[in-house]
Parts: structure tokens; sequence; C-alpha cells
């Protein structure tokens, strides 16, 4: 804390909690419980914090043949590919393996000690980028970037029909449907909602847009887009078209068309944009391969 002469202990303190709240940024919740566990510490010309106290995974790990596709990792965060078909938490009515589980094991193989903390979900047949917090500073920051909507989600999607230019913005609430508790739908009472197509490429067997979120509600993009007419391939939830009808093989198992393109946060500690990448997946460039050959048996 160069420019200020520090004489006593009171004094120290004071300029170490102005420096951490405010130069540094540190959530008050976090400073607290460091103050009280003696985590912050003056020795000689260095300020010492605990900030990677070793702690229990909380999930069991499990390994896996494939291994888990790592897209970014530091001190403080982690990224990683969900795949397909894989929920990223446990839910309890399921012993099928998790994002979390192969997380864990990835923590286990570099050391162990940190707890598996997810900043965000993806629906179970979505593939994209996951974060990670790796230690309890990164999570009450990203805890607080989602919140306040800090953290930018970009996805692709192929869609039924050729959705206008005129449609950049679906401003709709977002609530469940009573009649199917699976399902959400667009109603008057739900919770606030946008989505934002900021790109489109019109094919001849259906459209693949663009799009960021404002907010994250549960199955927010294929409600919104089934609501405005243009239901994701393989989302038969909200009444998508089948694989099979754009002539994409048996061999490729259906789910909704959905990927997550691109995360934007801000890092933690540094405070610079981390920004992470992710490839389509294969599935997706076959079924677009696909509807751009204007051949496949469904029809606008």
């Amino acid at each position: 804390m160069p420019g200020r002469v520090i004489t006593g202990a009171a004094d120290k303190q004071a300029a170490i909690d102005a420096w951490l709240l405010g130069t540094a940024g540190m959530p008050a919740k976090l400073h607290a419980r460091l103050l009280r566990g003696g985590g912050i510490q003056w020795r000689g010309d260095r300020l010492r914090l605990a900030l990677f106290p070793g702690k229990e995974a909380g999930i069991e790990p499990v390994w896996q043949e494939t291994g888990m596709e790592v897209l970014f990792e530091d001190d403080f965060c982690l990224v990683v590919h969900k795949p397909a078909g894989m929920a990223v938490h446990p839910d309890g009515s399921s012993t099928a393996v998790t994002l979390d589980h192969l997380v864990a094991a990835h923590y286990a193989a570099s050391g162990g000690g940190i707890a598996v903390r997810h900043i965000h979900r993806l629906d179970k047949d979505t593939t994209g980028p996951v974060l990670y917090a790796k230690n309890d500073y990164a999570q009450l920051v990203l805890d607080e970037e989602m919140r306040g909507k800090g953290v930018s989600r970009l996805y692709a999607a192929i869609v039924a029909g050729t959705v206008p230019p005129e449609l950049t913005v679906i401003d709709a609430p977002v609530g469940r449907d009573r009649h199917n508790a699976a399902r959400r739908r667009v109603s008057p009472g739900g919770q606030e909602a946008v989505t934002r197509i900021i790109g489109r490429e019109a094919l001849p067997g259906g459209t693949v847009v663009k799009l960021e979120l404002e907010t994250g509600r549960t199955h927010q993009i294929r409600v919104h887009l089934s609501h405005a007419g243009h239901p994701l391939f393989g989302d038969r939830l909200y009444g998508g078209p089948g694989w099979r009808s754009a002539g994409v093989p048996d061999s490729t198992p259906e789910r909704q068309a959905l990927h997550g393109e691109k995360l934007v946060y801000a890092h933690p500690w540094t405070r610079k944009p981390v920004e992470v990448a992710d490839l389509w997946p294969e599935d997706m460039l076959l079924l677009r391969e696909r509807i751009s050959s204007g051949d496949q048996l469904y029809r606008l």
C-alpha cells in the first residue's frame, strides 16, 4: 500500500482493511471471515492472505477414460466443456455421473483440497462451457457478478423456420407450466426473462441463431424461441422438429440443438476480462450441414 506511512498497529490494520475492501475489492463477507480466523496477516513488508485453505471436494470424484475437456484454468477459476447428456450436478434422483463428479476428480488429480463450486449451469442436453470457482474469494465475486449480469454467455442454436431480421429481442417473462412440471412457459406472472438475438444465418432447412442471455431462467432460450415460432431442432418438449427429419442418421442421438459458444467474465482477482470459447460439437456441425443441403425431409 504505497504512498502512506503506517505508524501503529491500529493504523496498519485500518490501512490493510481499506486496501482489501476498496482497491482489491475483497467481498466484505470473506474479509470478515478471514479476520475471525486469522487469515489476514502482515509479515515484515508482505501481506499474507489465507485465500486457498484446503477443503473437501464435497462430492465423490469419478474418473472417466475419456477425461474432461478443460478450456481455461488458473488458481481462481476453472472452465470446462459440458458434453450433451450430462447434468452439471447431481439432483438426488439419479446415480449418473455429472460434471461436478468429473471436476472433483480433476481437482483430486492435481492435489485435491478444492471444493467443487459451479457458478452457473446448463441443461442436461445443452453443450458448452461451465465456470467453476476454486476458492471462496472467486466464488463470492463471481456469484455477485452473476447476480449483477456481469457474466456474459453467448449461445448458438439451430431452429425451425426463417428467423426474421426484425426479431432481435425476446422480452417475455418465463414461469412454470402448471400442466407439465418439466416445462416452462411464457407467462405474465413469470420471472423477467430477456434473450437477445445477435446473429442469424438463414439456411434451406432452418436458421442458425446466435444468442446472448440477459437473464438465466430455466429453459429460457428454448421457451423464448418456441414462443416466437422457432423451436430448436430436437427439442421435443417445446415442439421442435426431430433431427431425423433433417436427414441426421439414427447413430447420432437427438437433443435440443443448443450450444454455449463463449463465456466472458471479469477475472475475480485481476478484474481483467476473460473470454473462453468452446467449439461446436460434432453433432451440431452435422445437423447444420444437413439443414444446409436443402434436401432434408423437414420443410418450413
